[in-house]
């Protein structure tokens, strides 16, 4: 029997619905309707210059978001890197950003974008490095930190307070295969998750640990508090994982033409609290695709804890029994101003050691996810 202090199923899916549902793929009219534009068939290229005639789907926008819509192979933020250094040219004349469009302007672009080179700087920023050798290196990553400056970044700051900065300060070497940019990072955690991160300190190592990845020989175990009572103890979801056409910083499972991912969520605890119903799971994963866990959780429809760009609530409320149903409570509501998600364990055969020599490395809960789940397990007062 479902506890007193959890939500009826229609009830449990209200504070997330609106949210949840526009990260199904479902988008205005307006938006959905600016069709895309191959860069080879749709467009006239010549000495470097691509020409191409607005759409009608392009009336009231402004250029920015419609090239960034209608040519889905460059993010807004180059469309306004082309903008900014006159690159751009609607009717003959240079565009502007926030410019809105007719329809039926002629619009060319005038070669590539160029950021500003940007070179990795060492800073000194305190590492929990859980495991290190003469080849590698497995590092215990906070949440908030980036992994490395994009490689649209165009200033010093975006420069600033990644663990590639903390990694050049710490180690006296660190492979170059990735760019300069990137020394070391041999793959990623989004900026909102913490935990295990393996990083390569020479090209040799480097290139045998993605070898090891891109077949699938590490394993990777991640642990994640979902909204809701997942529906069975174990699942495994193996939806395509895509570039959000429209919204860009998210992903999405609804293209066909993703790339190949699997994820199996195995349930750790149920917990029915005062703030409705969540799962605490284990998750494993065979591929490591951009936000995977997040939007393959998002596709079950339990979206992990703190994560609002995926479906979850940025406030949690407390709930209480009134008359027949659950309801919100006044009580001060609580959240998480992160993802409640955490690289907890990483494994995998030591790429430069003798046969049989493996790596096997636990990363502790932040404390940050362990209070609150204490917070979550406070009795109604």
């Amino acid at each position: 029997m479902p506890s007193k202090n959890m939500l009826r199923k229609g009830d449990r899916r209200k504070s997330v619905m609106a949210e949840y549902r526009a990260t199904r793929g479902v988008e205005p009219e307006a938006t959905a309707a600016v069709p895309l534009l191959d860069l080879d068939e749709d467009t006239e290229m010549e000495d470097g210059v691509r020409s191409f005639t607005a759409d009608a789907a392009a009336a009231g926008m402004r250029i920015d978001a419609y090239l960034a819509q209608a040519l889905p192979e460059i993010s807004r933020a180059r469309v306004q890197m082309l903008i900014e250094a006159g690159q751009v040219r609607v009717n003959g004349t240079a565009g502007k950003a926030k410019q809105k469009l007719h329809g039926g302007e002629a619009i060319k672009i005038e070669g590539e974008p160029h950021p500003e080179p940007l070179h990795a700087i060492a800073e000194d920023i305190p590492l929990d490095i859980l495991y290190e050798d003469k080849f590698l290196a497995v590092v215990n990553k906070p949440a908030g930190m980036m992994v490395h400056a994009g490689a649209g970044a165009t200033d010093d700051a975006r420069n600033r307070g990644t663990l590639v900065n903390a990694l050049l300060h710490h180690m006296a070497q660190l492979s170059e295969t990735a760019g300069e940019l990137r020394p070391g990072i041999v793959h990623r955690l989004d900026k909102q998750t913490s935990g295990a991160i393996v990083v390569a300190k020479d090209d040799v190592t480097h290139r045998k640990l993605s070898e090891m990845f891109s077949q699938r020989q590490v394993s990777k175990t991640y642990i994640a508090l979902l909204h809701g009572a997942l529906a069975k103890d174990n699942i495994t979801v193996s939806l395509p994982v895509a570039r959000d056409l429209v919204r860009r910083t998210r992903m999405t499972t609804r293209r066909p033409d993703g790339r190949t991912a699997i994820s199996h969520f195995s349930v750790v605890e149920r917990l029915a609290t005062r703030y409705g119903a969540f799962t605490l799971v284990e998750v494993k994963i065979e591929t490591g695709r951009t936000h995977q866990i997040r939007v393959h959780a998002q596709s079950l429809g339990y979206p992990v804890v703190g994560d609002t760009l995926y479906g979850a609530p940025r406030a949690i409320r407390p709930m209480e029994t009134r008359g027949s149903g659950v309801h919100p409570t006044e009580d001060a509501s609580i959240g998480l101003d992160r993802n409640f998600l955490h690289a907890a364990h990483l494994e995998f055969a030591h790429p430069r050691a003798q046969a049989g020599k493996g790596v096997a490395v636990d990363a502790p809960l932040p404390q940050e996810l362990v209070d609150f789940l204490a917070l979550l397990s406070v009795p109604n007062q």
